[in-house]
């Protein structure tokens, strides 16, 4: 499969005129609990020649592939990714860390991933997190039968919360590390390590009847993190100036080679 992922990234490169950057698996995947038909979610960075931004015109900024139905790639452009690196954007900082990478042609990448902290906001990713899990916990666990398998997809931005409100940083992408540190309760973690070992080995996790333990936990989170976030203060704004000098680097070092 490897194969054929870099091989829809090597055809992206012709048929758009791009270089791709760095590329890599997201979602359940990367998150650490994928079932045997889950499909791939390749996100990557890519840049365009140089005279493409000479341009007063609006250009777009985002390529979208679907392919075969298994392969979801969505890539972003580089001086669009970085513009998002500096408002400190989750996905794009989980992306970074991601422990499945495809791709990766540049030190910009080690750069970024160095200087992550610096940009990081520990509120606004926050409030991206919890915004995430109250929608998907409205959509899918309310009432008394749920889609079961969407507990992951609620307690992943939960977890992530707490990671942020305990380490004050950047929280890992593997559900099971989140898991592992941020859930105390034993009776909680019992029954989670049960639907995650279901899902993994494949089980069909469809609707059934909500897992009240966990289901209470969510709900209190939800209670606490939306009184914790108005007490604390967002983080002083960084300068955009050393981004400008990463793009222009990059720019110039991509297409020099080619």
């Amino acid at each position: 499969m490897k194969r054929k992922i870099l091989n829809c990234l090597k055809n992206l490169e012709k048929s758009e005129e791009i270089k791709i950057l760095y590329a890599v698996e997201s979602g359940s995947r990367a998150w650490g609990f994928a079932s045997q038909d889950s499909d791939y979610d390749i996100r990557f960075f890519y840049i365009h020649k140089p005279d493409w931004y000479l341009s007063i015109l609006k250009k777009p900024d985002t390529i979208e592939l679907v392919k075969d139905g298994i392969l979801d790639i969505a890539g972003w452009d580089f001086r669009k990714t970085l513009l998002l690196f500096f408002k400190s954007n989750p996905p794009l900082l989980e992306w970074l860390r991601s422990p499945i990478v495809y791709l990766k042609q540049t030190n910009s990448i080690q750069e970024m991933q160095d200087i992550s902290a610096i940009y990081f906001n520990n509120k606004s990713s926050m409030y991206h997190y919890l915004n995430m899990a109250k929608g998907n916990y409205r959509e899918y666990l309310k009432g008394d039968t749920v889609w079961i398998k969407k507990y992951f997809y609620v307690l992943r931005p939960i977890l992530a919360c707490e990671w942020i409100k305990d380490k004050k940083s950047i929280p890992p992408i593997e559900f099971k590390v989140l898991f592992e540190t941020q859930i105390k309760n034993k009776l909680i973690k019992i029954e989670i390590e049960k639907l995650l070992k279901m899902k993994v080995e494949g089980d069909e996790l469809r609707k059934d009847n909500k897992i009240k333990i966990i289901n209470d936990y969510i709900e209190d989170r939800f209670v606490f993190f939306e009184k914790y976030l108005k007490n604390i203060l967002s983080p002083g704004t960084q300068g955009l100036q050393e981004l400008d000098q990463l793009f222009r680097k990059i720019l110039k070092d991509t297409w020099r080679k080619n």
